[in-house]
């Protein structure tokens, strides 16, 4: 009778959990029984284990196997507990040395001959095996680049089984090292230059790039709506280090990081269709939940193109993570929590028709107001900005030059700077995201400054949550002029920028 344990973590979210994976050999009917709450993909690991021990050219324990997932209440899902299990179970048949599992832990799926496949969510096991001490995690090569973003810990990727083993066996036999990290390919990001008049949409595009507003462009197709939002990505700032590694652990749990350059430096552009689902939205499955597009596009762009198409359901379920910068979804398996602090870009038709010549409309009045108002006032008071576009009348010739993405970065930039140095030490880095109160005690204007707000409140023009937004707004109207205040133009300016005719 033998006892051997190894190492693998549980993802819930973006957050791991270790997991112990104790093995025990006894006196018993041969067999491999497997306890701790595995899902199907982790109960059928006794069979892909098996197959890939006897094709690594070892011996299969004839006898009685249990295998312990501790904590054994956490529910425990996916294959990349697979190489665990079976250095565990061969530490405890005493193939290899048991010490030497310790302090070490162990991810990726086996094929049934034994080779290592790469597994989701790699990034966020190896950070949780940092934060509790362990200082060595062997993954599979196709990994290693994703696993070697983390600091402070030891990481060694290995092909298959048979590497692992011979390791363990022998320190001085080498597995594989991650090579110097790999610059990201410059994206190539359409130029705000080819966008031509439409001055205002321009200017709301810019506002809502220097302090991440969120953002309802309407109007009749052909205007430019799809192409404003594609180029807002160009505006935002590259990530921080911090935020590169939240989007990548995102992006890894969902299973979308390039091999190549796993790390995600620059904001992300997401484009749902307007038949997603809520899960496809939002998030959702089975057992635990996976990420949806809203958490994909955190720290980026989330573009509702044809939003009036969209479910209702769908579009309700984005009020909860506007608000508050994440979702919560609860399934059967529990509660995970994941990032959604993007910047969303709503795009609409006015109408169902939608001619590019509103004279030729054929919609009844009940119909254009029905058209938009699928859209709710709730969701609709979370988007701080609103444009009504209008048709192009001209191809500019005789107009100056646009102005190209980098002279517009170079203002959103220095607006953003402004604003993260007022919100250093609160954990906010945009005005965005400052919650209404803050503005009206600790940042409070004169009264005479805030007048047009207080009439707008007066006449039911807008609710007390607009008003906050209103105010949001108007400091960054204020960092891009490079005033350290707003004025009552600055507020004004704001108030024009959320257009009531675009909903």
């Amino acid at each position: 009778m033998s006892l051997a344990s190894a190492w693998a973590v549980a993802l819930h979210g973006v957050d791991g959990m270790l997991v112990e994976i104790e093995a025990h050999i006894g006196p018993g009917l041969p067999g491999l029984h497997m306890v701790g709450l595995p899902d199907t993909a982790l109960s059928e690991a006794r069979d892909r284990v098996r197959a890939a021990v006897i094709n690594s050219g070892e011996r299969w324990p004839p006898r009685r196997m249990t295998l312990a997932l501790s904590p054994a209440t956490l529910p425990k899902g996916g294959s990349s507990y697979d190489l665990a299990l079976a250095c565990a179970l061969l530490a405890a048949d005493r193939r290899i040395p048991a010490e030497r599992l310790c302090g070490l832990v162990l991810i990726g799926e086996l094929a049934l001959d034994g080779r290592l496949r790469p597994v989701r969510g790699v990034l966020p096991a190896v950070v949780a095996a940092r934060q509790v001490g362990i200082g060595q995690v062997v993954v599979p090569t196709a990994s290693l680049a994703e696993a070697s973003l983390v600091n402070g810990v030891r990481v060694r990727g290995a092909t298959c089984l048979k590497e692992v083993l011979s390791w363990l066996r022998n320190p001085t036999v080498e597995l594989a090292c991650p090579g110097p990290p790999r610059p990201a390919p410059p994206a190539a990001v359409p130029d705000l230059g080819d966008v031509l008049a439409q001055g205002d949409a321009r200017w709301a595009v810019e506002v809502a790039a220097a302090g991440g507003h969120h953002l309802l462009l309407t109007g009749p197709p052909g205007t430019g709506k799809t192409m404003l939002a594609q180029r807002m990505v160009g505006l935002l700032p590259a990530l921080t280090g911090q935020e590169a590694l939240e989007v990548t652990a995102v992006h890894s749990v969902a299973g979308l990081l390039s091999p190549e350059t796993p790390l995600i430096t620059l904001p992300p552009f997401v484009a749902p269709h307007h038949t997603s689902s809520v899960a496809a939205l939002v998030g959702g499955g089975s057992g635990l939940a996976k990420p949806g597009a809203v958490s994909r596009a955190h720290r980026g762009v989330l573009f509702l193109d044809e939003v009036a198409e969209f479910g209702p359901r769908s579009l309700e379920a984005l009020r909860t993570p506007l608000e508050d910068g994440e979702i919560r979804l609860a399934r059967r398996d529990g509660v995970v929590r994941y990032p959604a602090r993007c910047l969303l870009v709503l795009a609409a038709n006015p109408c169902p028709c939608a001619p590019p010549d509103e004279r030729d409309c054929t919609c009844a009045p009940s119909a254009r107001r029905r058209y938009l108002g699928r859209l709710s006032g709730p969701l609709l008071d979370r988007v701080d900005l609103r444009v009504a576009m209008r048709p192009l009348k001209d191809m500019g010739e005789s107009a100056a030059e646009p102005e190209s993405t980098a002279i517009v970065r170079e203002r959103v930039l220095r607006a953003r700077e402004a604003a993260r140095a007022r919100w250093a030490g609160t954990g906010w880095s945009t005005n965005a995201e400052v919650p209404g109160p803050v503005l009206r005690r600790r940042f409070r204007l004169p009264r005479a400054v805030t007048e047009p707000i207080a009439a707008a409140l007066h006449r039911g023009m807008v609710t007390a949550r607009g008003a906050d937004r209103t105010l949001r707004l108007a400091w960054t109207v204020a960092d891009l002029a490079g005033r350290e205040r707003p004025l009552v133009e600055d507020v004004s300016a704001a108030m024009g920028l959320r257009d009531r005719r675009a909903a």
